[in-house]
């Protein structure tokens, strides 16, 4: 039976209406991707205000790997409610609070003792990380890679590329923010091979370390192992493992942020295990909490315990509520067969989108990891001319079809998947049908042209 039920058009006039109230009272900034109006929802469908029901492969932006409102994490947080909704961590400690601290640490990559530290948001998440690596270190200076994004915050901004979408007009930004070029296997030049790619990715850090800054200057080298808002580009492996060797030759700390790409996203808990790399650090947020609000540090104890007594902390960090959804959403995706649920998604998507690759000549790539999964849309394939317009109305025609899907990239020329990691096979094959046909309906002004 379909998933997706339309009884007015996507998005209806209850939806208008909202927005158009949002419009009126929220600062022009604060960005909006669609005109939807959503008011449940549950596993993969959304439920909107004119009463359509759409397949979400947005997942609030990737903190969604259980799902829309999953029955344990719904429980928790009500039955959490009744007791205690807040304290602050700096004022006293309760059960939620440690309990997550344990499990993380637990769960944590690497073996020896490891610590974890509660915060609010990806991006402040990886600013303590980069707070905790300059105590530890005693040293400054970061370096991080084109296309990457860690924040909105000043420093995490400095760390982020794509200047126009995020930073344009906010400078001056934070000091000592080394960049280095990121290796794109599908942005190479033409008849270069992955291994080259790779090499040179590898002489350019080498080289950086004489030309830009001293290794002895640096406090952490910050890396996504798949880059999220850059068009879902994973890390080949063997660059990783170059970082964890330069790291330790050096004394700096190895952060990986895996805020999007973590916690079950890739097919394993986490993305770092893909290439048998073990980080210094991790950082992890969106779905640990199922959708509330809250992120962590996790890593080596002796790096960790760096900042002094009372250098980390905020009024709401490590929440009652956020941790009980936490506890309930690490406690779904470290259960026995999601993984397994998780793998066989990304490789029934990825047949999926192959079928596109195949189908229309402007989808140039077909990339991700597991489950995560994006297409870049171009306007050939010979020059790799990104196509935002594309991604555009793809993204419009899906979502008057019934399905919610973003948009992604350096460019923002890619449509990126994020649906709950425990879908159906008949939700699967709905949304990738819809998705389908968004895509012949948008390619075709771009083939008549």
């Amino acid at each position: 039976m379909a998933t997706i039920r339309l009884v007015t058009e996507v998005p209806g006039p209850k939806s208008r209406a909202l927005v158009a109230r949002r419009e009126a009272a929220a600062a022009r900034g604060a960005g909006r991707l669609t005109d939807l109006a959503v008011v449940r929802g549950h596993g993969a469908a959304v439920e909107d205000a004119d009463g359509n029901v759409l397949l979400d492969f947005a997942g609030g932006i990737g903190a969604l790997a259980v799902g829309h409102t999953p029955d344990a994490v719904v429980a928790a947080l009500r039955a959490q409610a009744g007791e205690l909704i807040h304290l602050c961590a700096i004022v006293g400690s309760y059960e939620p609070y440690v309990a997550l601290l344990e499990r993380l640490v637990a769960i944590a990559p690497g073996e020896g003792p490891q610590k974890a530290v509660l915060l609010n948001s990806g991006a402040e998440a990886v600013e303590t990380a980069v707070k905790i690596a300059r105590a530890a270190t005693g040293r400054q200076a970061l370096l991080v890679f084109e296309g990457a994004y860690h924040g909105r915050t000043n420093l995490t901004l400095a760390m982020t590329s794509r200047y126009a979408a995020f930073k344009r007009g906010f400078g001056p930004f934070a000091p000592e923010v080394y960049r280095l070029p990121f290796p794109d296997l599908y942005r190479r030049p033409r008849g270069m091979s992955v291994e080259l790619v790779v090499e040179q990715a590898i002489a350019g850090l080498e080289r950086a370390f004489v030309a830009q800054v001293d290794p002895a200057a640096l406090a952490a080298i910050v890396v996504e192992p798949v880059q999220g808002e850059g068009g879902f580009v994973p890390a080949p492996p063997p660059f990783l493992r170059a970082l964890r060797e330069a790291c330790t030759r050096h004394g700096i700390v190895l952060v990986f942020d895996e805020v999007q790409c973590g916690m079950g996203r890739t097919g394993r808990l986490w993305a770092s295990q893909h290439a048998g790399v073990v980080p210094d650090l991790t950082v992890t947020a969106k779905s640990l909490g199922a959708g509330m609000p809250i992120a962590a540090v996790v890593g080596r104890a002796d790096v960790m315990d760096g900042p002094h007594p009372g250098g980390l902390g905020g009024t709401y960090s490590g929440n009652p509520l956020a941790c009980v959804a936490a506890l309930a959403a690490i406690d779904a995706i470290t259960a026995p067969g999601f993984l397994d649920r998780a793998h066989a998604v990304g490789t029934h998507l990825r047949e999926h989108l192959e079928t596109l690759h195949a189908r229309y000549a402007h989808v140039g790539d077909v990339r991700g990891l597991g489950p995560m999964l994006a297409i870049e849309l171009v306007h050939d394939r010979q020059s790799k001319r990104p196509a935002p317009e594309l991604v555009q109305r793809v993204t419009s025609e899906a979502l008057a079809r019934g399905l919610i899907v973003l948009r992604s990239g350096l460019y923002g020329s890619c449509v990126r998947l994020l649906p709950p990691l425990d879908l159906s096979d008949d939700e699967l094959d709905e949304g990738m049908g819809v998705l389908a046909t968004a895509v012949a309906a948008a390619l075709a002004p771009a083939a008549g042209a």
